[in-house]
């Protein structure tokens, strides 16, 4: 009988959560790690422009096929699934988790991730740093009025336009990209000699990700405040939206005749979401 196989990144990210549970950085160290953190993902789009020729750029830039059904699996089958499975919610999470959940779906997609997973699975790198970071920038206008439709809260002050989440866009994932393209003529040959120094980047930014926020939240209260049923009823709701929305992006992406690194793009950039 043939064992699956346990991929070594998936027990990075078990080990991750671990240590950011028993260990998790606060105050000073806190800050470090998020200026680590922001680093980590200015080289990775660094690197990504680097490594990537000027044809294939401009080819990911005006892929609107892929952009628009991100884009449709983002901000429409999100809230679509989570407006859904309302009833489901409300069942097993307590009002203020069901809340959560909801406003999960109508955020942005995430940058850093999308484009690690979609560069480690062979996908087309170009389209998913187009759509990801634009994804981020119409969220900032989108969310709060998906917010208002999903949970009615038109009047309670919910998030609204912010300039510094455009700001971050430019300075992290933007401007790194484009000086890793620009420079593309006197240090492509080496990044193409280094290629797995492009997958440790991918992997090592998402674990960095991963422990700052799972570190916040365990900072926060997460084991203490929340009851561990309850926690467990928002990962299986959490599993249940994330493989629906993998599902219908995949497949539907075949349906509209897609090739496979455009499938693969549209898979992680349309069923991940950012806080």
């Amino acid at each position: 009988m043939r064992r699956l196989p346990i991929d070594s990144f998936t027990l990075a990210l078990i080990a991750t959560v671990a240590l950011a549970s028993a260990l998790p950085c606060q105050g000073a160290a806190a800050m470090v790690f998020d200026h680590l953190t922001d680093v980590a993902i200015a080289a990775l789009f660094f690197l990504h422009g680097a490594k990537l020729p000027r044809a294939a750029v401009l080819h990911g830039m005006t892929h609107w096929r892929l952009h628009a059904t991100v884009f449709g699996c983002t901000f429409a089958l999100f809230p679509l699934l989570g407006w859904t499975l309302k009833p489901l919610m409300g069942a097993v999470l307590t009002p203020t988790l069901m809340l959560g959940v909801l406003y999960v779906c109508t955020l942005p997609s995430t940058v850093q991730s999308s484009i690690a997973f979609t560069s480690m699975a062979g996908g087309n790198v170009p389209a998913a740093v187009v759509s990801a970071s634009m994804s981020s920038l119409l969220g900032t206008v989108l969310t709060p009025l998906l917010v208002g439709l999903t949970l009615a809260l038109r009047d309670t002050g919910g998030p609204g336009f912010s300039w510094n989440a455009v700001a971050d866009i430019l300075r992290l994932l933007l401007v790194p990209f484009a000086a890793g393209h620009l420079l593309r003529p006197w240090i492509g040959a080496w990044v193409d000699r280094h290629r797995p120094l492009l997958r440790y980047t991918d992997q090592g930014t998402i674990l960095l990700v991963v422990y700052t926020a799972f570190s916040a939240a365990v900072v926060d209260g997460l084991w203490k405040s929340t009851p561990p049923l309850a926690l467990l009823a928002t990962l299986g709701v959490d599993a249940l939206l994330l493989a629906l929305a993998m599902l219908a992006s995949w497949f539907a992406s075949g349906a509209l005749g897609f090739a496979r690194a455009d499938r693969i793009t549209i898979f992680f950039c349309g069923s991940k979401k950012s806080l």
